[in-house]
């Protein structure tokens, strides 16, 4: 009786320390992380809110802008697993703050932009720069955060999507009004402001974060070892691959990367097009800036209970592949009423979907992939699936101007939206025992 009592009590004292000791790196890393993701999403999709006096001012057609909006990800896709894999040999401390002073400078610059062709240059630049930031924060939350947490860690981490979405909104719109403040467009202003405080935030990451447990001199010794316990257990139950041409090899890794390719698509076609779709009813600046908040709102909320969720019942990828048709229905459906109320229901559902998916979906990679395996196979994930970036933005302008109207561009979404569903069941095929 003492015996199994002393050891019940170790087992609760360990799990009381695992608990303390990942409270503390929640508190030090997310805020700081979540904030930097904040920036980062903002510097992407904030050029839809540009796009409405600067097309203007560079001469840019709906399609023209789409390909400079989306060629970032041809420099971001190109870099992302050499950036990922630079990051594994020199720490994710040193590297995320490269990483964030340079895609910061780059989001500035382009404010340089004086026609098409140097609004590509600049784009095509911002996307090397910030190449491996995702996938390299997905990477080092795995280093840190046992299982059991990662979902809620990661969806504290990507609340920032929605966030740079509801807060991006009417800042971006209160920026282009300083239209002919010492001289510059109001676009300018609103890439310089916006883009500079990355530079910052990448000193603070270099000396607040710690490239694993075993080096943050603020946790206490107890609390370091139960943390390594707990992915000693971990590891212990599943056969994991750890070298990076192992990963190559894994078709998961492909599927994957459709997968990321398609929701990416969806997301940002939305995102990246919604203000000049708000324009198109006849909103002012200032009235397109908020009125494109609301479905972040609602998808900041939906995001954090369905990754609570998640985490207590699983069913990783059946709820995938529910954000996902839950997207591609709401934009199907949207595309049948002209009038705005209905078709921002449909923007806001499809959001949700897409925005909550994608945080489930990045605790899928380490399940069987770690070490250099997970940082090289992150990255070949992310940059194929980053690819939707370019692809969603550039169909629905090309699907605008060859119609006419934004709908055939949310249809086409909705299609590949569907697809990626059909994708994710897929998963299963791979894994029986998978939920």
């Amino acid at each position: 009786m003492t015996s199994l009592s002393s050891s019940g009590m170790t087992v609760e004292i360990s799990a009381t320390l695992e608990q303390q000791a990942v409270r503390k790196a929640a508190w030090r890393f997310i805020p700081l992380l979540a904030l930097a993701y904040f920036f980062n999403y903002l510097d992407r999709t904030s050029v839809g809110f540009a796009a409405l006096t600067m097309n203007r001012d560079l001469g840019l057609s709906a399609t023209q802008f789409g390909w400079g909006a989306g060629i970032m990800f041809a420099g971001y896709c190109l870099c992302e697993v050499p950036s990922n894999l630079a990051l594994y040999r020199f720490g994710a401390r040193r590297w995320l703050a490269r990483i964030m002073i340079t895609w910061g400078l780059m989001a500035a610059a382009t404010a340089l932009a004086v026609g098409p062709t140097s609004f590509y240059a600049i784009r095509l630049l911002l996307g090397i720069g910030e190449a491996g930031f995702f996938p390299g924060v997905i990477f080092f939350l795995a280093v840190w955060f046992p299982p059991s947490y990662r979902t809620r860690v990661l969806a504290w981490f990507t609340v920032s999507t929605p966030l740079s979405s509801l807060v991006g909104g009417p800042l971006s719109s209160w920026l282009l009004h300083m239209d002919g403040v010492l001289g510059l467009a109001g676009w300018k202003w609103m890439f310089i402001v916006e883009g500079l405080p990355a530079c910052l935030l990448g000193y603070l990451v270099l000396k607040l974060l710690a490239d694993k447990p075993a080096d943050a001199q603020w946790l206490s010794t107890d609390e370091r070892f139960a943390l390594q316990t707990a992915f000693d257990r971990e590891g212990s139950s599943a056969q994991k691959k750890k070298d990076f041409r192992a990963a190559l090899k894994d078709a998961r890794v492909y599927m994957l990367a459709m997968i990321s390719f398609g929701f990416t698509m969806g997301s940002y076609g939305i995102g990246i097009r919604l203000p000049q779709m708000l324009k198109a009813h006849g909103m002012s600046v200032t009235q397109t800036g908020w009125i494109s908040a609301v479905p972040y709102f609602f998808a900041t909320i939906a995001l954090l209970w369905w990754a609570k969720r998640v985490d207590s019942r699983g069913g990783h990828v059946a709820n995938l592949a529910a954000g996902l048709f839950i997207g591609a229905l709401a934009l199907a459906v949207s595309t049948y009423f002209h009038q705005l109320l209905p078709a921002m229901v449909g923007i806001t559902l499809a959001l949700i979907g897409t925005i909550a998916g994608r945080t489930i979906f990045y605790t899928l990679p380490a399940r069987f992939l770690s070490g250099e395996a997970a940082a090289g196979g992150l990255a070949v994930i992310n940059s194929i699936g980053a690819l939707g970036g370019f692809a969603g933005p550039y169909l629905v302008g090309y699907l605008k101007d060859s119609f006419g109207t934004f709908t055939a561009g949310m249809f086409g979404l909705a299609v590949v939206l569907g697809i990626t569903t059909l994708l994710t069941l897929s998963l299963y095929f791979f894994n029986r025992g998978e939920r």
